[in-house]
Formats: structure tokens, sequence, C-alpha cells
């Protein structure tokens, strides 16, 4: 009896839950594994960077995605509210993020390089807006802290990422309008949101 109230206790004085640092490491590794087909298809390209200006910035907001809602809820002793809600929505943004990499095929890569000869995408989520893949990385900057309770590194981090978004998309969108076709594919549809945004 004794001993198992002294591990629940030593489990209650953990900083940060394990369930949670087992998140991050499968979201991570799964970042780092994305990263790697991305170098891969880079070198096939030719093209012009669309975000060689904000790439370094969104390699840091990234980075601090993983290493600061864990320092936030050892500090602060945070506690998750409703993480199944968060973990849901990690999940579903995940999915999507990865349905638009699938949708952009060999074409896809991190630094938005717009290859020469790219023909506009309107298959998988691209029939219905024109940035899937950066409305699946805002939700996961979103769900993935507040999974964890850590509130402050979600609202930082979610603010940091709508600034380099914002940036990486007016560059992206000035060279895909060269690529003929795009207009007329992309012209009315919303970025984010069907019909609104």
């Amino acid at each position: 009896m004794n001993r198992r109230r002294h591990r629940r206790r030593a489990r209650n004085r953990l900083p940060v839950s394990g369930w949670y640092l087992a998140l991050l490491a499968v979201t991570g590794a799964q970042r780092l594994q994305e990263l790697a087909v991305s170098r891969r298809r880079e070198r096939g390209i030719q093209g012009r960077h669309a975000a060689s200006r904000t790439y370094p910035l969104m390699v840091a907001a990234h980075v601090a995605l993983f290493a600061l809602p864990p320092i936030e809820i050892a500090a602060l002793r945070r506690r998750p509210r409703a993480p199944l809600l968060w973990i849901g929505l990690l999940a579903g943004a995940t999915a999507l993020r990865l349905w638009s990499i699938q949708s952009l095929g060999r074409h896809w890569n991190v630094r938005a390089v717009v290859p020469s000869d790219l023909r506009p995408v309107e298959t998988g989520p691209y029939r219905w807006i024109r940035h899937p893949n950066y409305l699946a990385v805002s939700l996961e900057f979103l769900a993935l802290p507040l999974a964890g309770g850590a509130w402050f590194s979600a609202l930082a981090l979610s603010a940091i990422d709508a600034a380099v978004l914002a940036d990486r998309i007016r560059h992206e969108e000035r060279l895909l309008a060269e690529v003929p076709g795009y207009q007329r594919a992309f012209g009315t549809k919303a970025r984010f949101i069907p019909g609104l945004f």
C-alpha cells in the first residue's frame, strides 16, 4: 500500500507527463522524416525559393514548438485541460498536412521552391482551398502545446507562426501567379477556409 502511494506521488512530481513527451517525440520524428524527404525532392527541382527569407525563422519556430511547451509545463507546473480534444485536433491537422503533402507529390518541399515546370495541383484538399498545408501547420502550433497544458506557448508560438506564414505566403503566391493556369485554378479560392478566408 505504501509503495503504491509512493509511486503515485513520484509520478505526480514528474514535471512533464510521459505521454506528452511521447507525443512530442512521435511528432518530432515525423517532422524530421519529412525534412529528409523534402531535401531529396529539392535536389531535383529547378526553380526559385519562395520562402528563403523567412525559412530560418520558420525553422526556429518549429524547434521552439518542441522545446518551449515542456519547459513551460515543468517551470509553471501546468496540467492539461481536455487533452483528448487537443490530441484529436492535432491528429486531424496532421492528417490534413499529410494529405496536402501527398497531393502535391514530388513538388512538395519545406522551402516552398516553385518548380519552373509546375502545373497547378487541384486534387485533394487543394480542391477547396489554396493553402491546406499551412492551415494544418497553424492548427498543430495551437494543438501540440495545448495538449500538454502549455497555453502560453500555444499563444506565443501561434503568433510567431502566423507572422512567418504571412510573409511566406505573400512571396510564394507572387511566384505561383507566374505559373500558367494558377490564377484560373486558384484565383477565386480562399486561402484557408472555403468561402470565408
